[in-house]
Formats: C-alpha cells, structure tokens, sequence
C-alpha cells in the first residue's frame, strides 16, 4: 500500500464520519420517505430542501447552532427534511432530546409516524437501541437521547425539561389563545448555546399572532433567527402540460418575465387560482414572502406599501420616560423617538385614550412633525387622568405641539384635565354642529362617532397613499395591517388585535395643517430674492 492510499480503516472512518456530519449524504443512505404516488424510496433532498440545507449548514458555521423560521408554500417536504434532520442528529448524538410541536393531533401523529420509518428502514449499523416506543416518544436509552411529539395547546408542553433540537409546525395555525404561552414556554426550554437547533415552520396564516410577528423580527435581524423562504416554482412538479392554442394573459406574462416561468409552471398556476381564487393561491403558494401575508381580510390601509416600510425600518433613536415631570433616556421607556426634535420645527400630537387596565386597550399618543414624519410614539397602560400629565409634559418636549385628544369616554376627562387643570395652551377644539340652538359650539378634543370616524380614516388612507406619511413605528405599522372592513361595513381592528396607534396617528393626521418641506434655493435665485 503506497503512502497516498488510504487503508480499508480509513475508508470505513471517513465514511462514518460522513454519515455523521453530512446530512444530505445521510439522508440519501439511511433514510427512507414515502412519495405522494405511496412508493418508499430514499431520501434524496430536493430544491426546497437543499435551500433550507444551506441555511442550516451556513447558520451552523457562524453560530454554531440553528434558529430558522420557514415561511412554506404546500407540498415542498420542508416538514420532511426537518423531521429527518432531527432524527439524524438524536439518533446519532447523545444526551440530545427532540421536541415536535404541530397545530392539530392528526398532523403531530404524521410527522410522528414518518420519523418511525426512518427509524424502522435506517440500515442496522446507524440503528440505536431504543429502549422503548409509544405513541408519542422514542427513547435511544443507550444514547440517553429521545425524539418526543406533542400538540400545541396542550399543558405544559415541555415543562421541566431540556430541548436541544425542536421543530415547531404550521406555528400560524396554532389555536391562538394559547399559541404565544406554548411558543414561549417551548423556547425557553432550549438553552442558547452551541449543538441546539429549533425550526419554527408554517404556511401563512395573516399579519398577527406570533408566528408573524417572529418572521418579521428574523427578516429586520433583530431576534436571532433566519428568515428562510422558498417560492412555489422552484418545485418541480407544480407544472401542467398545456393545452392546444394556450396563451397567457398581460398579467401571467409579467409573471413569466419576472420569476421566469415556463408555460407549463404558468398553466399549473392558472388552474389552482381557478380552483381556489387569487388570495388563497397567494397565501399558500407565494411568489414572494410579503404577498403571503397580504391576503387575509379586507385591509383598509395598503398592505404592500405598509410591509414594504415595515422591512425598511431600524427602530428608535431612542426611548426615553417621564420622570419628575422631564423627560429622559430610558432604555425602558414608553416613549419611542424617530426623529430627533428640532426646536424650530411644528409638531402636532394625536392621542387616544384607554381606561388603563393591563391587557386592555393602551393610551397613546402619535407625534408628527409639519413634513408628517412620524417623529415619536407615547404608548402604555395608564389611566385617564395620569395621561393628561403625559401629554402636558409631551407637548412642552415637543415646541409646545398642538395635542388633539380622542374626547369619547375615558377621552373626556384626559383632555378636560389637560386644558382647564394644567392649562396646556394649544389644545384642539372642535366646533360642533348644535341642532337645538341652530348654532356651532366649541368642544374640547376631538369627538369620534359615526361620521367622523370614516372621515379621518379615509384622509390617513389618502395621506398613505400619497405617500405624504413618513411611518416609522413598527406596531403603528402593525395595527395599520391589522385594520380591516367588516362585514358590517365597519373600519375597525381584527378580532385580538388593537387600533389605539392608528386611531391616535389618524387624529393627529386629521389635525395636522398639510405637509411643509423646506425649499431649496440655488445660489442664482437666493441672489433674487436678496
């Protein structure tokens, strides 16, 4: 045997470890998946996988362990290459315990009963000794590792243990009441260190609940996991042979040229928008992430145009706190700056106020400078009376800024204190029509009903569209997303969610004397006007 020849040893070892660290390779020798046709063959990654591979094995090199968020369109095995990665990493590790996690018991004992065939097909020399089988766990006892499967609304989901690999499935269709406690308590169960890997997956499902709100903070990079999405037309099979004479319309040819569809991917298209409608296809086999999420409910506000800022966004400047009446730095404060304040500049605050009760409705106040940037936003639970306080001390930060109040309900006591009590000089008055006396009278705030409500919403859509706004807070953003036409023909918030920045940002838009911006003058005509 010449020195650059490897021994029969060697080779054995080079496999083995092979079969340990490459799980594509892994994958396409021990581990065997059942077709949609019910043939079992082995598992050879495909284009969606190897993506999600890629991820993986680039997030393991810069952190040594894994945090991705898959956003899926139907049928791209993304589940399965999960599933089978789990598998590999407990069967052939120790002291490793893998939790799934699924939104209903029939989807928990599928992705169970797939991990049992690999486990049963894996060839015997990569089999561990499992001590035993139920319905709900596998138990490597010599490994002391295990492989367990649970439904999400369940109690105590991972209670008292230690997860270091998890997947959590379709997390958007998880029962929302419970949805946030499961995902909180499930990932504060996984300690942040080296070997861990969690994958939360789902399809899309609207713009709230966690799983949405997790996708955005991976997409901004501000929560440490990453955002991995995979379009419709990278799988394969999502073509149809076409028809005789097929030819496709304006709209299909601009999609053809953008994402380079052939016909057959074209036609495949045609027909399952045909089957289900535009905004479910969307929803379940995007093109893009953001049009997943822009198809639930009948938004108010441009969905397109708020997601695309959304992303754009980096955050506050700074937040600071009212203390002893001034305002300071706070890392913990309520009060988020975007701009920072100018003292020659005009600033107009719209507040809307709530009764103050933790879990409820919050109190808060928008703040636009004359070029209606978004400069700040005031938002807590605090009760009626204190906020008039807040908004005294917010208004002097802000140039003495004139303060629009909400003066509906608890509203009417805010904006009362404010003017009579503290004597804030520059608070809106609204001047009401008064049928008994034939004659208009001035109210303090402003009184939102079923005429005025529509009016200010519309002139913050038609700011918004007009691209007049400058939104730099990310839950004005999301209440914005979240603001839809009922049934009932009402503008209000979906079911769970709040509109207090939105009713706050609408008031102030709605107050606001029309957007300023400062001219700039050449030399030559600087000259002229001298």
């Amino acid at each position: 045997m010449t020195s650059t020849q490897s021994s029969p040893d060697e080779k054995v070892y080079e496999l083995r470890r092979k079969l340990r660290d490459d799980f594509k390779f892994y994958a396409a020798k021990a581990l065997k998946i059942r077709t949609k046709d019910a043939q079992i063959i082995p598992f050879e990654l495909n284009d969606a996988q190897l993506i999600l591979q890629a991820a993986i094995e680039k997030s393991i090199a810069e952190t040594g362990m894994v945090r991705i968020i898959i956003l899926k369109g139907r049928q791209q095995g993304l589940s399965t290459a999960v599933g089978g990665r789990l598998y590999f990493r407990v069967s052939q590790g120790k002291a490793r315990k893998a939790l799934v996690v699924t939104h209903k018991s029939d989807s928990t004992t599928a992705l169970f009963n797939m991990t049992k065939r690999y486990h049963e097909n894996v060839p015997k020399i990569l089999k561990p000794s499992t001590g035993y089988s139920t319905r709900k766990e596998l138990v490597f006892d010599q490994l002391d590792s295990s492989y367990m499967v649970a439904t999400a609304g369940g109690d105590g989901i991972a209670r008292g243990e230690t997860i270091t690999h998890a997947h959590l499935s379709e997390l958007a269709f998880w029962k929302e009441s419970i949805a946030r406690e499961n995902l909180n308590g499930i990932l504060q169960s996984i300690p942040e260190v080296p070997g861990t890997e969690v994958y939360i997956e789902s399809t899309a499902n609207g713009v709230t609940g966690p799983f949405y709100e997790m996708w955005c903070g991976a997409v901004r990079g501000d929560n440490g996991y990453v955002a991995v999405f995979i379009p419709w037309f990278l799988q394969r099979e999502y073509r149809k042979k076409v028809p005789k004479g097929f030819t496709k319309t304006p709209a299909e040819d601009d999609l053809a040229e953008k994402y380079g569809l052939d016909d057959e991917q074209v036609y495949w298209r045609r027909l399952k928008v045909n089957q289900n409608g535009l905004d479910l296809f969307k929803q379940e086999y995007p093109c893009e992430a953001e049009e997943a999420f822009l198809t639930t409910g009948r938004p108010v506000f441009d969905p397109a145009v708020l997601v695309a800022r959304s992303n754009q966004l980096k955050g506050p400047i700074e937040k600071m706190a009212l203390e002893l009446d001034t305002f300071v730095p706070n890392a913990l404060g309520e009060l988020m700056l975007y701009h920072h304040i100018d003292p020659g500049e005009t600033y107009y605050i719209g507040a809307d106020v709530a009764l103050g009760v933790k879990g409820g409705d919050y109190s808060v106040a928008n703040v636009l400078d004359s070029r209606k940037r978004q400069v700040a936003v005031w938002r807590a639970h605090v009760h009626p009376d204190y906020f008039s306080e807040v908004l005294y001390h917010l208004g002097y930060l802000f140039n003495i800024a004139k303060i629009a109040v909400e003066a509906n309900n608890h509203g009417l006591l805010t904006v009362n204190l404010l003017y009579k009590q503290l004597n804030y000089p520059h608070v809106y008055m609204n001047m009401v029509e008064d049928d008994m006396q034939d004659a208009d009278t001035t109210k303090l705030g402003f009184l939102t009903n079923a005429k005025t409500r529509p009016l200010i919403i519309d002139d913050l859509r038609a700011s918004l569209r007009k691209s007049e706004l400058e939104l730099n807070d990310k839950t004005t953003i999301q209440e914005m997303l979240t603001f839809v036409v009922k049934e009932s023909g009402k503008l209000e918030a979906e079911e769970g969610c709040h509109d207090d920045c939105v009713m706050s940002l609408a008031i102030c838009n709605h107050i606001h004397d029309g957007v300023w911006a400062p001219i700039e003058l050449t030399d030559s005509a600087y000259i002229r006007q001298i």
